[in-house]
């Protein structure tokens, strides 16, 4: 079953064509990886899923719920599409505690205290950070804090998680750890996740499938193994032979 629908999506900013007609499915529980070279349009297509962009031309439906329609100029916000979101940045508080960071999404809905607490301790116990919670983030290292920033992401319990660049900010021992942390999580939860990186041996890892995106367009979606043994065109090739 899809989780995610997107009918030929695409991006012009002006005269530049940023996406071009896009269509893809993602399953429901699969961890999608947007995969490819800098500027190649997987943030934009990413944005465009979350509500931060809008799309120039066609629809994005999710669990059969229209969020984009750009023949019928219809969007739903991005704070009523009930979707998680890490970015490259941990995007944390530094005058708030861990706890604080993580059910500030819960507060602002005022979310009652039982459950605000309940949830909270969940997402804690997700991301190894049982025991943190009053620290701060100049407290913590930075895959503390990385951690931090999922938790918030996972703590409203999203059908859908987004995830861009997470881990470019950290040592490459560290993304090794963390990369294995955020699939353990999604294999545990069963939650759909999208996840940008440029990073091929990161999405080989992570992957269920790699949407391989070149200068703008969707140039294969497939498995890590076949995307690597079967590459669908000499650009494709070319990203996986650097």
């Amino acid at each position: 079953m899809s989780q995610i629908v997107l009918s030929g999506i695409e991006k012009r900013f002006g005269a530049f064509h940023a996406i071009k007609p896009l269509d893809l499915e993602v399953r429901e529980g699969e961890l999608m990886t947007f995969l490819g070279p800098s500027g190649c349009g997987k943030t934009t297509t990413l944005r465009m899923v979350a509500g931060l962009e809008m799309p120039t031309a066609g629809r994005i439906v999710v669990a059969g719920r229209v969020f984009n329609d750009a023949s019928a100029g219809t969007a739903l916000p991005p704070e009523k599409r009930g979707m998680g979101m890490v970015f490259q940045s941990y995007a944390v508080w530094p005058h708030m505690t861990v706890a604080r960071n993580i059910d500030y999404p819960l507060r602002i809905r005022k979310v009652p205290r039982d459950e605000r607490e309940a949830r909270l301790a969940r997402a804690l116990t997700l991301v190894h950070l049982t025991g943190q919670e009053s620290k701060y983030p100049h407290q913590l290292s930075g895959g503390q804090q990385q951690r931090v920033a999922l938790a918030r992401g996972l703590i409203m319990e999203p059908k859908v998680l987004l995830l861009d660049e997470p881990l470019s900010n950290l040592d490459a021992k560290l993304r090794r750890g963390m990369r294995r942390e955020i699939r353990d999580i999604q294999q545990t939860l069963g939650m759909t996740m999208l996840y940008v990186t440029h990073d091929r041996e990161e999405a080989e890892a992570i992957s269920d499938r790699m949407a391989v995106m070149i200068a703008g367009r969707l140039a294969q979606v497939a498995p890590p193994s076949e995307i690597r043994t079967q590459p669908a065109d000499d650009e494709v090739r070319a990203f996986f032979a650097d």
